[in-house]
This record gives C-alpha cells, sequence and structure tokens, in this order.
C-alpha cells in the first residue's frame, strides 16, 4: 500500500527521533545512537524513494491523488525538519560536524556496498559464461566422439 510504505518511513524517522531526544544528554558516545540514526536515514530514504516514484507504485489513484501528493509532500518535509533537529542535538552533543561526517560516512558505505554487489554481479555473469564456453566445447566434443564412433561402425560392418 503506497501510503502504508510512507507510513513505515516516518515510523522510523519517529522512533529514532524518540530515542535520541530521550537520551541525548546521558550518552557518553555515539555508538548508542547507532540504530536511532540508521532508523531516521532509512526512514527518510524510504518517504523519498516512495516520492520520487521508485517504490512500487499502485494505480492511477495512488500515483496522482491529492491525498497521496500531499502525504508525499508534508511527510517528507516533516522527515527532513526532524533530521535537522538530530542534527542539531548530535552536533550539541558531540561537536560541530558531527552529523555531517555520519551522513558522508554512511553515503560512502552505500557507494561501496552498491560496488561491491556490482562487482559481485560481474564475476557471477563472468563464471556463468564460462561454463557456457566449457558445456559447448564439451557438447562439440561429445557430438564430434560420436560422429567418430558412428563413421568406425559404418566402415567396419563394411
Amino acid at each position: 500500500m503506497v501510503v502504508g510504505e510512507v507510513l513505515a518511513g516516518m515510523a522510523l524517522v519517529r522512533s529514532g527521533v524518540d530515542f535520541i531526544k530521550g537520551n541525548i544528554t546521558a550518552a557518553q558516545d555515539i555508538g548508542k545512537f547507532v540504530s536511532a540514526i540508521d532508523n531516521i536515514l532509512d526512514g527518510e530514504d524510504q518517504i523519498q524513494k516512495r516520492r520520487s516514484g521508485k517504490a512500487g507504485v499502485g494505480g492511477i489513484a495512488d500515483q496522482f491523488g491529492i491525498k497521496t501528493t500531499a502525504h508525499e509532500v508534508i511527510d517528507a518535509k516533516l522527515a527532513a525538519e526532524q533530521r535537522y533537529e538530530m542534527s542539531l542535538l548530535i552536533d550539541h552533543r558531540f561537536g560541530n560536524g558531527t552529523w555531517a561526517e555520519i551522513v558522508a560516512l554512511r553515503a560512502k558505505r552505500i557507494q561501496e556496498a552498491k560496488e561491491e554487489a556490482k562487482r559481485i554481479q560481474k564475476e557471477r555473469a563472468a563464471k556463468q559464461q564460462e561454463i557456457i564456453e566449457i558445456g559447448m566445447v564439451i557438447a562439440v566434443v561429445v557430438v564430434a566422439a560420436g560422429a567418430l564412433i558412428g563413421l568406425l561402425y559404418v566402415f567396419a560392418r563394411n
């Protein structure tokens, strides 16, 4: 369901925000906030994917309806607002630039994961092509051997 996808994204953002707000003053290191930060960033990503049309698309009414459009715009703005609020809280608690460093490192790791997935896919394709080529060679050898045996059989009968 379209609205359900956006609601799930907002739920992730809200759970992360609530956790950080409730624990920011007592935390000694950023490690306690890892899953909450992931929830905020993942939830915002889900909302943006839905808004940009990269998620599963429903019917025409789902795509162009005023209600759906309004939800997408408002939820994206709310998520951005909450993300900004978290950036201020985290920067205030752990030093200016901490949030930007977290976001940059996350983006770098996502890019590395995508590149690794592409590399693995290329390796699999190369291995599959190699198996096909070996299969073709074996088929040619079997056919040639069969033809040779057939010829020998014909000549042996004569």
